[in-house]
C-alpha cells in the first residue's frame, strides 16, 4: 500500500495499521541512522540507537498529538536515546578500564579514506558549541531542512541557519588545525 499524507496524518492511522507506521519507518530511517552515525561515529552503535529510537515511537505512537511535527518528535526520541547511551556508557566504564577493552567499531588503519575523514569530522563535532553541532549534524547529516532542524531543536528557521554557518566556520577551521598537527 502506498501512502501519500503526511507524516502527522500518517501517525495516526500508525495506531492501528502497522503497515503505516512501515511507512513512516521507511521516510526516516535514513536521518535518524545518519544522526546516530554523527554523533557515535560507530556504525554498529549508529544501527543500534536507530533501532531503540523507531521501538520508542512505535511504542509510543499514540502519545504524539501532532502539537509539533512528527520529525521532530522522532529527533526528540533519537536525542533522549543517544543521552541514554552516553550515560550508560559513562556509568558503566571507566577511562582505565577502556584501555584494556578491544573497541567495537573497526580501527581506523583498517578503514579507507573517506572513513578517516568522517572520524576527523566526528571528533571536530564534538569540539563544537553543542547547539552548532546538533543544528550541523541535523541538517548535513540527517538531511533535515533548516525549517525542520529548527523545529526538532526547538529554535526557528534562521537561527537554525545561523547556527550551522557559524558551525561550518568553527569546523573548517578545526579541521584545518588537526589537519596542520
Amino acid at each position: 500500500m502506498t501512502y501519500t499524507q503526511a507524516d502527522e496524518e500518517l501517525s495516526l492511522l500508525a495506531c492501528t495499521e502497522a503497515e503505516a507506521f512501515n511507512e513512516l519507518y521507511r521516510r526516516h530511517v535514513d536521518a535518524i541512522y545518519r544522526y546516530h552515525l554523527a554523533r557515535t561515529g560507530c556504525i554498529q552503535d549508529a544501527e543500534d540507537l536507530t533501532a531503540q529510537t523507531f521501538l520508542a515511537a512505535l511504542e509510543n505512537i499514540r502519545g504524539f498529538k501532532g502539537h509539533a511535527a512528527f520529525i521532530s518528535w522522532l529527533f526528540g526520541i533519537a536525542s533522549h536515546k543517544l543521552a541514554d547511551f552516553y550515560r550508560r556508557r559513562k556509568e558503566s566504564t571507566s577511562l582505565e578500564a577502556g584501555l584494556d577493552v578491544a573497541e567495537d567499531c573497526p580501527h581506523p588503519e583498517e578503514l579507507s579514506e573517506q572513513r578517516l575523514h568522517f572520524d576527523d569530522v566526528v571528533r571536530a563535532l564534538e569540539t563544537l558549541a553543542p547547539e552548532r553541532s546538533e543544528a550541523l549534524v541535523l541538517r548535513l547529516f540527517a538531511g533535515l531542512s533548516a525549517r525542520e532542524a529548527g523545529l526538532a531543536m526547538g529554535k526557528s528557521e534562521a537561527a537554525v541557519k545561523m547556527l550551522v554557518h557559524r558551525g561550518l566556520k568553527d569546523l573548517k577551521q578545526r579541521l584545518v588545525q588537526e589537519a596542520e598537527l
